[in-house]
């Protein structure tokens, strides 16, 4: 009986310190750990830490890592969106749909996954060419690559300058402003390379955006 009772002592007590070691992590790493690492965040990134949104008008129109296009209201017979010759374009992505960010998903990343000696991915990018050729008036061999293949993620938010300045015209012309004054724009919003040598020169297409509907609204 004594030792039946020791036993149930015994496992009373590994019963009560699991419990209490499950009460101190679940405050340590379910609470205060939270809060200290988001006040941190918030305090020394708070742009990051909130999803690098970018505002115009007082408004969030977006995100500075994620891209989207810029279409028109109305569709293709298809029911496909059509690009808002206004605006400039991002690269294609193969991130997936939503109702609320056409062609760019932000649940959803990733790239097409087809292999670079696919077929599907070799005629895919030859009508993407035809199409951003036609889009913009020009030939076909001034079509740059970032411009026909989707990034490895779906979202790239930013363009080549050569893709940019590829779409300086039609942007002008849709706009009624001066060439020069587009380019202008294309120039001081691109940033180099990280550091001074990673990656490549880019265009955030959604800060260029912005700075263009003020000049139009001049």
């Amino acid at each position: 009986m004594t030792s039946m009772n020791s036993s149930v002592r015994g496992t009373a007590r590994l019963i009560g310190a699991g419990l209490r070691a499950l009460l101190a992590l679940t405050v340590v790493c379910g609470v205060l750990y939270p809060l200290a690492v988001t006040g941190i965040a918030q305090a020394a990134f708070h742009d990051k830490a909130n999803g690098s949104e970018v505002t115009s008008g007082g408004e969030v129109v977006g995100s500075e890592i994620v891209g989207q296009r810029f279409d028109l209201a109305k569709k293709d017979k298809d029911g496909n969106p059509l690009p808002d010759p206004r605006y400039f374009q991002p690269r294609p992505s193969a991130a997936g749909t939503n109702a609320y960010n056409t062609q760019y998903s932000i649940i959803v990343s990733g790239a097409s996954n087809l292999a670079a000696d696919s077929k599907v991915l070799k005629q895919t990018v030859i009508d993407r060419r035809k199409q951003v050729a036609a889009f913009n008036r020009v030939a076909p061999s001034r079509v740059p690559v970032d411009a026909v293949t989707a990034s490895g993620s779906g979202l790239d938010p930013d363009i080549s300058p050569a893709y940019a300045t590829l779409q300086v015209t039609r942007v002008a012309q849709a706009n009624g402003v001066a060439r020069d004054q587009v380019a202008r724009l294309v120039k001081d919003h691109t940033d180099g390379r990280q550091l001074g040598f990673l990656g490549e020169p880019r265009v955030n297409v959604l800060k260029l955006n912005i700075a263009l509907t003020r000049l139009v609204q001049r």
